[in-house]
């Protein structure tokens, strides 16, 4: 297999893929945390027959970038998820496995050296391909019931200072309890119809149940990492405001 960046160290070859549906040209970029103790174990299992699970890259704390699946191809990253009108996430993404125990091990600080190398990747594959600045994404965001990473330590705002995803400064938290679980009403029929209108997978029906719950935090966990508890305060609302006001397609 041949890199397809120019900053990748080393190849571990994944079986696990096939060819995109339609040989679509990825229109996505997903990013994820491996949730693993070792980037070397994480390594080992992405590319495992029997794990029937990959990515495109791993990128450990040193920074240092693996390759395992070619772009063209179809990796198995993102499991059962949505986003927008899109359900094989798969086909139509690229995705990136930064290495971090995650949320059952700890949850470190990303350091230094890996957000460079992720911020890096990042701008090589968004150079190649024309991906709409809200389609960079977290693994969160398309499969909400299931996965938290690469969760609210991850530093999106620095992503989008490089030029990387959608983002806007979120409104800060102004200690209101906000709409939570069995409110009902026109104002939890707006979020609903907003959190749809950004892309996530709900519908709209105004009562403020367990799914709804899950969405925002996921909301929360990626723009307003600040305070992740699943309630719809105002600053989680105008946070939400803001990035539909603000965004563009780029194609």
């Amino acid at each position: 297999m041949t890199p397809d960046s120019q900053l990748v160290t080393r190849i571990a070859p994944s079986p696990n893929f096939e060819a995109r549906l339609g040989n679509m040209r990825p229109n996505m970029l997903m990013l994820h945390y491996t949730g693993m103790t070792c980037a070397e174990k994480a390594i080992m299992w992405l590319s495992a027959p029997e794990s029937k699970v990959s990515c495109h890259y791993v990128i450990d704390e040193a920074g240092v970038i693996t390759q395992l699946v070619p772009e063209t191809m179809r990796a198995w990253h993102a499991g059962v998820a949505n986003w927008a009108n899109d359900v094989d996430i798969n086909s139509h993404s690229i995705g990136i496995e930064v290495h971090n125990g995650g949320h059952d091990h700890g949850y470190p600080d990303f350091p230094e050296p890996q957000m460079a190398a992720v911020e890096a990747l990042c701008r090589d594959i968004l150079a190649r391909y024309r991906i709409e600045p809200a389609r960079v994404l977290a693994h969160s965001d398309v499969a909400p019931r299931r996965k938290r990473d690469p969760g609210e330590k991850f530093d999106w705002a620095r992503l989008a200072r490089a030029g990387i995803g959608h983002w806007v400064e979120p409104a800060p938290p102004g200690g209101d309890d906000g709409l939570g679980c069995s409110d009902t009403g026109n104002a939890v029929m707006r979020l609903h119809r907003q959190l749809r209108a950004y892309g996530y997978w709900i519908e709209a029906h105004g009562f403020y149940d367990e799914h709804t719950e899950i969405i925002v935090t996921a909301f929360q966990r990626h723009f307003r990492p600040a305070l992740v508890n699943g309630r719809a305060d105002a600053s989680t609302i105008e946070t939400l405001d803001r990035l539909i006001a603000s965004r563009t397609r780029v194609y």
